[in-house]
């Protein structure tokens, strides 16, 4: 390995940052993509000296690239003084060595760079442990690389520096090891999540999703519904960790709002599989609210990204992912939020509103979470679709059965609550209550 790729690279180093553009993949706007690339790049402290797109016609086997573009490679590190390569695909391990031979630079693909930034931005001691796991996975078979970063708590530059090569078969003794006891950390605390899960069904109040594209608004709207005051920046993959909070809602005492990490496209299946348990957690929501940036040119093809992702989380019925615009699945109701609506111009505004207008079976309310514009009526439509088809029922309960009364007051809209006389178990409330099906199911369960 060249001396020069043993020093450290560190937040502040300068990148080249290549889409390798694919035979066959015309339907990626390679604009888009490079966007997108000097997003991750930035996300991670890194400077990007410049972004290129490179065509590929057949892919080569040891270094994805011909010659003549490795040479071109070369001269726009020189020109930008790039420390760093960064390569928006998936390269092979033998590939990286390749192309850091030739280049006496840093290579690092797609993957490492979006654990990089997970291994920065994990929070929890669950999402440490879901990205050193996602690490782990993605390194098995690249033991040309140094592995000082294991002894770390946390993950974050584990790719990008290093001081070489290190004994391989004890190396992979290691990380076979680590990564049993991680899957064993990881199965209890989706136990763990399982029983919070079916704590929250019994009694507490709906929990809403918020979902979407890494950079959507997410975490604004969060903070805007919920008074919180998570990190929201203007930032790929700014929040990692799942965050809660309550947010009251007409009809409802109130519900709790989950913020979720952002979904991308070409996401490393190392990642879907270590943030399995983060991402169950819409699979237990009442409620999915969409969020979109529909100021991003890209937005369409970004609303497929998270849908085939929800998908894949058994959220969907299959019609809802051929082609983005299917409805979803009735057990979770959908609603997509179309944010950054103040960054529209007047034509494009009305474009949308007529688009919004003729889609009657999908639930769509246009806003902008840094303003506020639309957020109260967001709340209604939320409420509503909690409540929707709910009915008025009446109820004559023990007044020591604070379990049950506490679920009525959660999960319905108490119109009357007044004493009953005694009954067998002491003094009683009779309440009317306007309940879902779905909820007055719940209840009986109890």
């Amino acid at each position: 390995m060249n001396d020069e790729l043993k020093g450290e690279v560190t937040r502040g180093a300068r990148a080249l940052v290549v889409y390798p553009q694919m035979r066959g993949k015309g339907d990626i706007d390679p604009d888009a993509r490079l966007e997108e690339a000097r997003g991750l790049a930035l996300a991670i402290g890194l400077v990007v000296a410049d972004a290129v797109a490179i065509p590929i016609r057949e892919p080569r086997a040891g270094t994805l690239f011909g010659e003549g573009q490795i040479q071109n490679i070369a001269t726009a590190c020189e020109l930008g003084e790039a420390e760093l390569v960064v390569v928006d695909g998936a390269l092979s391990a033998i590939q990286q060595r390749n192309l850091e031979e030739k280049l006496g630079r840093k290579v690092i693909d797609r993957t490492g760079l979006i654990l990089e930034i997970f291994g920065e931005r994990a929070a929890t001691a669950e999402g440490r442990l879901q990205v050193e796991l996602a690490h782990l996975d993605y390194q098995a078979g690249r033991l040309v690389r140094s592995w000082t970063h294991l002894e770390r708590q946390r993950g974050g530059f584990g790719f990008l520096g290093g001081p070489g090569e290190t004994q391989i078969e004890a190396d992979r003794r290691m990380i076979r090891d680590r990564m049993a006891r991680i899957r064993r950390e990881l199965e209890q605390v989706r136990r763990t999540r399982g029983l919070h899960r079916d704590r929250r069904e019994k009694a507490p109040w709906p929990v809403i999703a918020l979902v979407g594209y890494t950079n959507a608004g997410k975490s604004t709207l969060f903070n805007r519904l919920t008074g919180a005051d998570v990190m929201a920046q203007d930032l790929l993959f700014a929040t990692l960790d799942p965050t809660m909070r309550a947010v009251r809602l007409p009809g409802l005492e109130k519900a709790i709002l989950s913020d979720t990490v952002g979904f991308i496209s070409d996401l490393p299946t190392q990642l879907v599989a270590a943030f399995r348990a983060t991402l169950e957690e819409v699979t237990a929501a009442d409620l999915i609210l969409h969020v979109r940036d529909i100021a991003n040119p890209d937005t369409d093809a970004q609303k497929r990204q998270v849908l085939d992702v929800l998908d894949d989380l058994g959220v969907l019925g299959e019609e809802g992912v051929d082609d983005g615009e299917g409805a979803s699945d009735p057990g979770i109701p959908v609603i997509e939020v179309w944010n950054k609506w103040d960054l529209l111009g007047p034509a494009r505004s009305k474009e949308l509103r007529e688009v919004i207008a003729h889609r009657e079976s999908e639930t769509i309310v246009p806003l902008s979470a840094m303003t506020g514009d639309g957020c109260e009526h967001l709340l209604e439509v939320m409420g509503g679709a909690l409540t929707h088809g709910a009915k008025l029922y009446s109820f004559v309960l023990p007044a020591a059965d604070g379990q049950r009364i506490a679920f009525l007051h959660a999960r319905g809209e108490v119109v009357t609550e007044e004493p009953a006389g005694e009954g067998p178990e002491g003094p009683q409330l009779r309440m009317q209550v306007r309940l879902s099906e779905r909820e007055l199911g719940r209840f009986g369960a109890l």
